[in-house]
């Protein structure tokens, strides 16, 4: 049984990595008419109440996205990021936090589409309600990774593709190359975002080799991390494996993983990554 709810942990660093990644991505792919197919396998339920009592319990979204939303100057790259989370946030306070689907079902234009898969039997029900009137999006109460071999290709042969599992269950780390393998061998062109967390540096390293290794060609990684890594419990850092990254995105985030890390992390114990790790 599935315990992980991502209501405890929305809007803290790793979201703000993820989702700026996200929508960087998502913003190049509608330079081109042409629609694409936005595919999240790990959806959650949409949107977070950041005074509820799970958020409230944690408080991480205070040295996540409120750190950012309290900033006076924003770089201009973020502005399409911004943009969504003013959209769910019309005052000043920031109440809600919107998860990547939200961030998708505002960014994506009327020909894109939306493929969205929760399993979780109290997050699919709020998903699904936050979809009911967008003829653009299909939400399924399915094993996300088994969406790579089912909904691949998609017609428009564009796509992104988000996969940010729990990883509640250890074997996820096992599982997520064989099954990124699986959908690059169906779509070989699309871009995926793979979310990451850093734990166990050994355990998430091993995963990266093996994907590294699965011979799938331009792969780029991007990570912050706010603490050093440890031993003791709890995520020190989080990252995106982004497979055929758009060909402004490395650029973009040498601009943004800086001035990022120093809101962050004004403590200045972590450290910014931003490597290519396969080439063409």
């Amino acid at each position: 049984m599935l315990s992980y709810r991502h209501s405890y942990h929305a809007g803290n660093h790793a979201d703000v990595l993820k989702h700026i990644v996200l929508t960087l991505c998502i913003e190049s792919l509608k330079e081109k008419d042409k629609p694409f197919l936005y595919l999240d396998t790990h959806s959650g339920a949409g949107r977070y109440l950041l005074q509820s009592e799970h958020a409230e319990k944690t408080a991480e979204y205070l040295s996540g996205i409120a750190r950012v939303w309290q900033q006076t100057e924003i770089l201009d790259l973020l502005n399409p990021y911004l943009s969504v989370l003013k959209y769910y946030n019309r005052s000043e306070t920031l109440k809600y936090y919107p998860g990547s689907p939200l961030i998708a079902k505002q960014l994506l234009r009327p020909q894109d589409k939306l493929s969205l898969t929760e399993i979780h039997s109290s997050d699919y029900p709020l998903l699904r309600q936050e979809f009911n009137k967008d003829k653009r999006a299909q939400v399924l109460r399915e094993d996300g990774f088994l969406q790579l071999k089912s909904k691949l290709p998609p017609e428009s042969r564009r796509g992104v593709i988000l996969i940010d599992p729990s990883y509640e269950i250890k074997d996820d780390y096992q599982k997520i190359p064989l099954a990124l393998h699986e959908g690059y061998k169906r779509f070989a062109t699309g871009c995926y975002l793979l979310w990451y967390p850093v734990v166990n540096r050994k355990q998430t390293q091993g995963m990266i080799d093996g994907i590294v290794n699965s011979g799938i060609k331009r792969i780029l990684q991007i990570e912050l991390a706010v603490r050093p890594d440890n031993n003791q419990k709890g995520m020190t850092a989080s990252g995106m494996i982004v497979i055929n990254p758009p060909w402004k995105l490395q650029q973009q985030m040498e601009s943004i993983l800086p001035w990022l890390k120093d809101i962050l992390d004004p403590e200045g114990m972590g450290h910014i990554l931003l490597k290519e790790l396969v080439s063409e």
